[in-house]
């Protein structure tokens, strides 16, 4: 089929009726019509298709070859019994094979094979698509089933009686679906909720080993996984996983995550890790109560299981009670032991989804402290030197949250982790960049950390970072500076130490990015703590930038520009200058926030603005006087004294102007 959707279909082959089924054309099949947002499965085949088919195609003919091609002619001219004979001896062969499959699809079978399907004999449907599920395993073989208009056939077998014909329906599906084009119309054809039906099975079939079960339970339990299977693969559709949902899969999922068949429990689990990126089902697998069941699968030795359920994990716990519930659960042991393990250090999916779940889950103080008692710095120490840009990424945003506490900054630094995370700086994958200078800005606040990260050079490092295209990394870089420059044994000389570090930190506040400048007006106030630098920001004008920024409703930029704020007012001329440029009555503003922060710098840097006499009449006329009498009454000294200073100022004005008044009177 053609990319475009409503480009013609490619007409079939002239169909060559057996004997054997008279009424196989009897219904007209179904018309899928392509009006859907997703991405169409291109047929062309890409270039490493055809080196794979050209490869498979140049080794020498068997004579398997030869006698699958004629087995399909029997299928094609011979009567009822020669079909299902024919069937029957194709499935002698190896049809997991690439040659044989070419077998079938050269002389034309996949034609034959899906015609069968639409006839009302059950032995030869069954007989084809037992053929279908092995030999779709071939790329080619699948986008030519979805062209022949094999899906509504295949769907329609689901609403059969018999289970084995729609546990050999589910199969083929599950493999003719990792073509997108075949996902969308498995959903159109109404073929999700089929399929969720095959999941409704009794929970004693689940825990009871299948040696002990019965003919007729098996082949529930073969229905189940088979649907299962194909569920998997359909949730790779976001348009899939909400129809999933409103079919009622949830609770079906979480009956059969306590399955104790495995072969059942890893595609479901697979299904649950791939539903588990939308947040209705995040929702709806915390209250369903999967998280134990997940946790649970983690001490298994099944390897499949491990990444499946690492990754859900991984997926979930970015909600604070998904958090607890793993902790609660017992699931950051089995997580952590998988970091110990050496022998899974190749297998990148399940690292990933371990230190991911880890990453996220020390979000919670209370899974740090527990993490902590495992030793988890150690060995996240150990990965730092993994290739895989995700493992990295998840294993420093581990450490960003871990070294949040003074015991753990020290542990990375008596570990050796300092020097790996500043040679990482040199990456170019952003979300690993992202989460390094969130690790460093908190190591940095550590004085022993800071002279290790002075002596690697890692302040000029994480300063190039504010060069990088991802906001996010520049926001981070930003905030990593602050304890830098705080902290550094002569942050003035330091700062100026690096070649056009200021005009780059100037120029970011022209960014469109809210939290780029939050962040540069944070490490602009820390920056302008020394006077030389504050003296080259002013020749730089900072303050007219500052002031384009004041009519903003975010409160962490305004928490941060007021203290920018407060720290470039004291030179020179700037506290004049910001009053004539209308920054006074913006700045009054930010005292409505329920933020005690913003009220704290605000305080700052109207304390500093008052010292122009203008500016006081300014914030007088603003209604500044009871938002500041109120943060008298605070518990936060330097709010306190902040506004205390500007009360007094605005005072000493009233003071002034009255004598002034009363003395004019007198003469």
């Amino acid at each position: 089929m053609s990319a475009s959707g409503n480009a013609p279909r490619r007409q079939r082959k002239i169909r060559e009726q057996c004997g054997s089924c008279p009424d196989r054309f009897s219904r007209d099949k179904r018309q899928v019509v392509v009006e859907d947002s997703d991405t169409t499965e291109e047929e062309s085949s890409t270039d490493e298709e055809e080196r794979w088919k050209d490869v498979a195609r140049a080794a020498e003919i068997p004579a398997e070859y030869y006698n699958i091609q004629k087995l399909v002619k029997y299928i094609k001219a011979g009567n009822q019994t020669a079909t299902i004979v024919s069937l029957c001896c194709l499935q002698d062969y190896d049809l997991r094979t690439q040659i044989n499959q070419f077998a079938i699809q050269d002389i034309g079978g996949l034609d034959v094979l899906v015609n069968i399907l639409e006839c009302n004999d059950t032995k030869c449907c069954l007989g084809a698509l037992s053929v279908l599920s092995d030999i779709t395993l071939n790329i080619d073989i699948r986008k030519t089933i979805v062209d022949l208009d094999g899906i509504p056939l295949i769907v329609d077998i689901l609403s059969s009686s018999m289970r084995d014909l729609k546990t050999m329906a589910a199969e083929t599906l599950s493999n003719v679906s990792k073509v997108r084009l075949a996902r969308k119309y498995v959903r159109q054809c109404g073929g999700i909720s089929k399929l969720v039906d095959l999941l409704d099975i009794k929970m004693s079939i689940l825990q009871t080993p299948r040696d002990q079960l019965t003919v007729e339970e098996i082949e529930c339990l073969d229905m189940a996984r088979a649907g299962s299977r194909a569920l998997w693969t359909l949730a790779d559709s976001k348009h899939n996983m909400e129809q999933m949902r409103k079919s009622g899969i949830v609770p079906l999922m979480a009956n059969l995550l306590k399955s104790v068949h495995i072969d059942v429990v890893i595609p479901i689990m697979g299904t649950v890790q791939k539903c588990s990126s939308e947040p209705k089902f995040q929702l709806a697998i915390t209250t369903e109560g999967m998280i134990a069941d997940i946790v649970n699968h983690l001490k298994s030795e099944c390897i499949d299981l491990k990444v499946e359920g690492s990754s859900a994990l991984y997926k979930c716990a970015f909600d604070a009670t998904t958090r607890d519930l793993v902790r609660e659960a017992g699931g950051l042991e089995p997580l952590v032991a998988i970091l110990k393990d050496k022998t899974v250090r190749d297998n990148k999916p399940l690292l990933r989804g371990a230190t991911g779940a880890i990453w996220m889950c020390a979000m919670t103080d209370e899974n740090v402290k527990e993490l902590d008692d495992m030793n988890v710095i150690h060995h996240l120490v150990a990965l730092l030197a993994d290739e895989c840009d995700e493992v990295l990424t998840n294993v420093t945003g581990a450490l960003s949250e871990c070294v949040r506490f003074q015991e753990n900054r020290v542990a990375v630094l008596n570990a050796g982790g300092l020097p790996s995370m500043v040679s990482l700086l040199n990456s170019s994958h952003a979300p690993l960049l992202e989460n390094l200078a969130k690790a460093i800005k908190e190591c940095a606040e550590d004085a022993d950390c800071m002279r290790v990260l002075e002596k690697l050079d890692a302040v000029r490092l994480v300063w190039s970072l504010l060069k990088n295209t991802s906001p996010r990394v520049q926001a981070n870089a930003a905030y990593a500076i602050c304890p830098c420059v705080k902290n550094a044994t002569d942050s003035a000389e330091l700062v100026r130490s690096l070649v056009g570090a200021m005009e780059l930190v100037v120029g970011l506040l022209k960014s469109k990015e809210i939290m780029v400048l939050s962040a540069v007006c944070a490490a602009i106030a820390t920056i302008a703590l020394d006077q030389t630098n504050l003296a080259i920001l002013s020749d730089l004008r900072v303050i007219y930038k500052l002031a384009d920024l004041v009519n903003t409703t975010d409160d962490n930029l305004r928490m941060n520009l007021a203290a920018a704020v407060a720290a470039c007012a004291c030179f020179g001329n700037n506290t004049e200058e910001l009053g004539r440029l209308r920054t006074v009555t913006p700045i009054v503003t930010y005292m409505t926030s329920d933020n005690p922060l913003v009220h704290r710098t605000t305080a700052m840097a109207l304390e500093k603005l008052s010292m122009d006499p203008q500016n006081c009449i300014t914030m007088h006329q603003s209604g500044v006087v009871p938002f500041l009498l109120e943060c008298i009454g605070s518990t936060n000294k330097e709010l306190q004294l902040a506004a205390a200073g500007c009360l007094r100022n605005i005072r000493e004005l009233a003071l002034r102007a009255e004598e002034y008044m009363l003395k004019i009177d007198d003469d």
